[in-house]
């Protein structure tokens, strides 16, 4: 059992070696992370070049080098060639990088779940490398299950929070509050956007005193 974290990339370095529609995948979430992305290959695929070609990310189009991975907080390895992938998760290790070889966990030092991302709300779901079509299947239920409304229930019990925090609530106060807010029916006021219902529901909830 892995113990799951989310790392906090912004501004770090970060290496992946591939330049395929994988690699591309993983460099598009390491630059949502706000990542110094170097990617590390002798073919690009559009996506890879278009970012390159943006100067949004480095593109070295060569062999992979050691050298390569120097500095860098954490790598991927992306490639189709076995041997390369065990190559760079050796030099990652010896270099205290932390690294994650896609679809290897037994080479990683880290893996990354499967995630629905709806504004800072993330939904991670993980197998432990044993099944990551599994945790595709179950990525699709909670795209489903949770819409974009969940990003603002997440900024509105953030102020929620802080108001609370301001006037000297407790933490269970605060979890006990939000945890009534959301069994007695939040959402659906979000979910069809009528603020005035929401403002309503609040009041009903948190008292006339309470700063909204």
């Amino acid at each position: 059992m892995g113990y799951m974290v989310n790392l906090v990339m912004e501004g770090k370095a970060a290496v992946t070696v591939g330049g395929g529609e994988v690699a591309g995948r993983k460099v598009e979430d390491l630059l949502a992370a706000k990542a110094t992305v170097t990617v590390v290959a002798l073919e690009a695929c559009g996506r890879i070049a278009a970012l390159a070609d943006d100067g949004r990310i480095e593109l070295r189009r060569r062999a992979y080098e050691t050298g390569d991975l120097e500095g860098a907080f954490a790598a991927i390895a992306a490639t189709n060639d076995e041997a390369l992938n065990a190559r760079i998760a050796r030099d990652a290790m010896a270099l205290k990088v932390l690294v994650n070889v896609v679809d290897r966990p037994a080479l990683c030092t880290f893996t990354v779940p499967a995630t629905v991302s709806r504004g800072d709300l993330t939904l991670a779901i993980a197998t432990e490398g044993r099944c990551p079509a599994l945790s595709g299947i179950l990525r699709q239920e909670l795209e489903g299950r949770y819409g974009p409304e969940y990003a603002v229930l997440v900024n509105l019990f953030a102020g929620l929070r802080q108001n609370m925090m301001a006037l000297s609530w407790g933490s269970d106060r605060i979890r006990e509050a939000l945890s009534r807010l959301y069994r007695d029916g939040v959402m659906q006021p979000i979910a069809t956007g009528d603020r005035e219902a929401l403002r309503l529901f609040l009041r009903e909830r948190l008292g006339a005193e309470f700063p909204l």
